[in-house]
């Protein structure tokens, strides 16, 4: 797997633009303001990734109650059904 950006700056804005040209936006406003929420309270999120105890695909949200800290190896390996679902 190769990484995008490795050589050259990130695009941020153009970005931004598509994410709001596919209703994106909203979405990830909420998680912005999850982990400034986090930040908020002191809680340290260096080096942990923020997972969903329940999955926004099942319905989940991003409230600070459905939101759980996790090291990013335990948060990235998930099984998967035979389609490649999460299960």
């Amino acid at each position: 797997m190769t990484m995008p950006y490795v050589n050259k700056a990130r695009p941020y804005k153009k970005e931004y633009e598509q994410q709001k040209a596919r209703g994106e936006h909203p979405l990830r406003m909420e998680r912005q303001k999850a982990r400034r929420a986090m930040d908020a309270k002191g809680i340290n999120r260096t080096g942990k990734d923020i997972d969903h105890k329940k999955p926004l695909s099942k319905g989940g949200s991003n409230t600070m109650r459905n939101l759980i800290l996790k090291e990013p190896s335990a948060n990235r390996s998930f099984k998967r059904n035979p389609d490649r679902s999460v299960k």
